[in-house]
């Protein structure tokens, strides 16, 4: 069974129609990549997945549980969106740490929010936080950030900011790590700490979403590749099949552009 199914989505802002009629199905541990230019709806469509955006149409399955049906209103309960995001970790662009909380507390913070919403937070909260703090630790360290953990963001480099960012999504043990353009605000050095990560946690068996501009790390790291243009996917398939071999001719196009 698929872990992801996404069918038919839609989202319109007023007249524009951002995305429409996407399709598409993900296995476990498996690593898709999205490009495409800007503008082309690949990032509301990861928002769409992560329930910042609700869609007007279409559905999405996880693990074979229905967790949204445009046409099912009862899907769209408000006290059920918070849960439905548990499944779906996304990294923002922009890091988006608290500034406030240091690289631990940063990921510490929404287990912490989630744990005291148990019954038995009172009763067993010393224990519960030192499970939350010694997981933390262990996504610190295993980005690499052993010796920042007490640093706060602003001491961090964007490349550290974004790794941080990376542990805070794995906090929550998603069944799909999403990123949205994880390397845009980073020089090409920070660049490559970043990548680094994301392809230690392909080889772990990670299940991601990776929107990125980045075609030779989509290329290398993908098992597939959707390329977006105007709100539908223009052409999905391996990484052999849309860089190697491209059916579109928008597809086609966006390759040749010199990369940035």
């Amino acid at each position: 069974m698929a872990i992801l199914e996404v069918k038919s989505i839609e989202k319109h802002f007023g007249a524009t129609r951002v995305l429409e009629d996407i399709s598409f199905t993900m296995e476990r541990g498996e690593v898709l990549s999205i490009i495409g230019s800007s503008g082309s709806g690949k990032t509301t469509l990861l928002r769409c997945l992560n329930f910042l955006e609700t869609p007007d149409g279409g559905s999405i399955f996880v693990d074979g549980e229905k967790l949204f049906d445009a046409a099912d209103p009862e899907t769209q309960l408000e006290s059920e969106v918070r849960r439905k995001r548990l499944h779906f970790g996304l990294v923002f662009q922009s890091f988006n740490l608290f500034p406030q909380y240091t690289a631990l507390e940063n990921v510490m913070l929404a287990p912490k929010l989630l744990a005291a919403e148990r019954p038995d937070w009172k009763s067993s909260k010393k224990q519960i936080l030192a499970e939350i703090e010694d997981n933390a630790r262990r996504l610190i360290d295993r980005v690499g950030l052993t010796s920042r953990a007490g640093n706060y963001p602003h001491q961090l480099s964007g490349g550290q900011q974004q790794r941080v960012a990376i542990a805070r999504a794995l906090a929550m043990d998603p069944d799909v790590l999403c990123f949205d353009e994880p390397t845009s605000a980073l020089d090409p050095e920070l660049t490559g700490e970043v990548l680094r990560v994301i392809r230690e946690l392909r080889d772990a068996g990670s299940t991601m979403i990776v929107v990125t501009h980045e075609m030779e790390f989509a290329r290398s790291v993908s098992d597939r590749v959707i390329f977006m243009a105007h709100g539908v996917i223009e052409e999905q398939g391996t990484p052999e099949q849309v860089f190697g071999n491209p059916q579109s001719e928008l597809t086609r196009a966006f390759l040749r552009k010199p990369a940035f």
